[in-house]
């Protein structure tokens, strides 16, 4: 057997702390993942986090820790938003097979990285979409059409909840993972929120174990139907935004 790519006991441990007992199974293809995400990044930049450690904390558990956020229902529709090479959600449909995921971003080389992993790494109910979310979020069949949507450092949180919110169905949830300092940044995004069709839930305090990274992850339940104008185009996000 091959020596693996990255320190397991490590990975094993802090994904405990999180709250999974990962399988060896679940293990050997969180580690596979990582190989082909190190070899790849050696030919197209898709992050800067490469090395075995880092890997195993800011992605893996960082990523592990949406699902620790809230209950997600057995065999939820999970749409990620900015995945880039795959987090949150490769990991976390490794740790829950059951969910029904999808992997969105507006980078091809990053979209067709995503797809060969999920075909090499056996993944099944995955989907791979490449575009903008702002286009999508309009289209019959993905316009509140998910049960959870998640968001990991794409925007700040007023443009985020508009890109995102279309996408959740009305009784599901957004979960955006953001740094400590959250305060201003979430009561400049409320009325957003609210005109969204969405309502804060809770902001829940953790951190990445075996690191000292602080994290806020706001969880934001949808109560009502996003109005037919959002998401607006880009420009006009970030405008209103900066207003």
């Amino acid at each position: 057997m091959s020596k693996p790519f990255l320190p397991l006991d490590m990975l094993k441990n802090g994904a405990w702390a999180v709250g999974f007992d990962l399988s060896d199974g679940q293990l050997e293809l969180l580690d596979r993942f990582a190989s082909m995400l190190a070899e790849t990044n050696r030919k197209f930049n898709l992050t800067r986090i490469v090395e075995p450690q880092d890997i195993v904390t800011n992605h893996y558990l960082d990523s592990l820790l949406f699902l620790r956020a809230a209950d997600t229902a057995d065999n939820a529709r999970v749409i990620d938003i900015g995945a880039g090479a795959g987090f949150p959600g490769i990991p976390m449909k490794v740790a829950r097979p059951d969910l029904i995921v999808t992997l969105l971003d507006a980078t091809a080389k990053k979209v067709s990285f995503m797809s060969y992993a999920v075909a090499a790494l056996g993944l099944a109910d995955v989907e791979l979409l490449h575009g903008r979310a702002e286009d999508l979020g309009h289209q019959r069949g993905r316009r509140e059409n998910y049960d959870v949507a998640c968001a990991r450092a794409l925007a700040d949180l007023t443009p985020l909840v508009e890109l995102c919110l279309p996408f959740v169905k009305v009784g599901g949830r957004l979960i955006a993972s953001k740094g400590p300092e959250i305060d201003e940044e979430l009561a400049a995004a409320k009325p957003m929120i609210g005109q969204l069709g969405g309502m804060v839930e809770k902001v829940v305090k953790t951190h990445i174990p075996g690191t000292d990274v602080a994290r806020r992850l706001v969880v934001i339940s949808k109560v009502k139907q996003t109005p037919p104008r959002f998401p607006r185009q880009y420009a006009r996000i970030i405008r209103t935004a900066r207003s």
